[in-house]
């Protein structure tokens, strides 16, 4: 029996399994196609959805895979073909790309001709555009209600990087690759790591042709999430070196540099480097000295603001429960006091908390911290509070064998719907 019929056996479609691990349909499929395997944190919940073993789940994703139904369920509803929208996108982009570098070498009039009728837009409007999409996100419950706008965003852009012939494919440039890292963040959220990563991709060799290294270096930092997300830190580390050297050719400024850090210091602590992610996060802190300005609420929002629950976090890496807690509950703090707080924020620091519980061996702890954060992830639909809940089944260990802490991670692997 392979990982498919498992699931037809307990009566659950591919949504419905992936509704239940906090993953996007198309991951399931992936799972079943061998394309790729299920990732530590997801390991533990998708065992409990098909109510097997650990072991026992080695069992079903080695199996052999079915050709016919299976392989026809996959491919209508989960592979990313020829008719996938955010492919589709990518491909037109890169179309674009091409057509217009011939369309430079052209006399003016054959290429107005080639491009008539085509939609024209300033980059200081999209620019604008982008902005306003950067804070509706940011703002937003469900990240996923943005991804229309950005898609429809992304095809006016395209349009318009068609129809520029003289002068405008620089800032046109940079507006893609602006956009291009909010597609990927808000797949990054669904748990679509293949799609973020490609958006992310896109963003990054954009960003190289307009000469903009600040953005360049931003798309390379959140590539570095997905692979930390994996996780695969040392993979991370490289990737986060070179956004480093790039930060260093780009605008001092800008807060661009201390955002590297604070991620590097997170592949750092995940490799049990402590003196380095203390480094990073001493660089990091370096952004408390900047002027007004150093963000542009878009693709660089990071102001210093988070840096008491990255600090947290990267303690928690570490196993420095002591600071981790006390630093922790000071960024639960700010984070209640903030205007507009944002759940996933809140979310990420309240799982913290509990994973520092799960690490005492503390159930009241896990049990507390972690039954709010369940809620707050119900409450705004984040996939990344949600994988980071699913981080947290795997310290629980022994204390599975209380009931509170058994309940709590059923909750964790079968959400209700908010």
């Amino acid at each position: 029996m392979g990982l498919a019929e498992r699931r037809r056996t307990l009566g659950y479609s591919q949504e419905k399994l992936a509704q239940l691990l906090g993953v996007d349909r198309t991951t399931v499929g992936r799972w079943e196609s061998g394309r790729i395997a299920p990732q530590p944190p997801q390991r533990r919940g998708l065992a409990i959805a098909l109510e097997v073993t650990l072991s026992g789940l080695d069992s079903l994703l080695t199996q052999p895979r079915a050709t016919s139904q299976e392989a026809t369920e996959q491919q209508s509803s989960d592979h990313p073909g020829a008719g996938d929208p955010d492919e589709m996108i990518r491909r037109e982009f890169l179309r674009i790309l091409t057509v217009s570098g011939a369309l430079t070498a052209l006399p003016f009039d054959e290429a107005e001709a080639l491009t008539d009728g085509v939609r024209r837009g300033a980059p200081a409007d999209f620019m604008r555009m982008n902005n306003h999409l950067w804070q509706v996100y940011q703002l937003a419950r469900s990240k996923g209600s943005v991804y229309p706008i950005v898609r429809d965003q992304l095809s006016t852009l395209n349009e318009a990087l068609a129809a520029d012939t003289r002068g405008n494919s620089r800032p046109l440039l940079n507006a893609a690759a602006d956009l291009f890292q909010l597609a990927g963040e808000v797949a990054f959220d669904a748990n679509r790591y293949t799609d973020a990563a490609a958006s992310y991709s896109l963003a990054a060799s954009v960003s190289k042709d307009a000469g903009a290294y600040d953005l360049w270096a931003c798309a390379l930092v959140r590539h570095a999430y997905v692979d930390m997300s994996e996780p695969n830190y040392r993979q991370a580390a490289q990737i986060l070196a070179a956004a480093e050297r790039l930060a260093a050719r780009g605008d001092s400024a800008l807060a661009t540099r201390q955002w590297v850090a604070a991620v590097q210091a997170e592949a750092y602590a995940g490799l049990g480097d402590q003196a380095a992610c203390e480094r990073a996060l001493d660089q990091a802190e370096e952004v408390r000295d900047l002027t007004a300005g150093s963000t542009n609420g878009g693709w660089l929002r990071f102001d210093g603001t988070r840096l008491a629950e990255e600090r947290g976090a990267r303690y928690v890496q570490l196993g420095l429960l002591d600071l981790a807690e006390e630093t922790l509950k000071k960024a639960l703090a700010q984070t209640a006091l903030a205007s507009g707080p944002s759940y996933r924020r809140r979310g990420a620091v309240l799982t913290d908390l509990a994973a520092v519980g799960a690490k005492r061996h503390d159930p009241d702890q896990v049990v507390t911290y972690g039954r709010e954060a369940i809620q707050l992830a119900q409450a705004s639909s984040s996939g990344y509070v949600a994988r980071r809940l699913q981080a947290l089944c795997e310290e629980f260990g022994p204390l599975s064998k209380d009931r509170r802490v058994a309940e709590l991670g059923a909750e964790i692997v079968t959400p209700s719907t908010p």
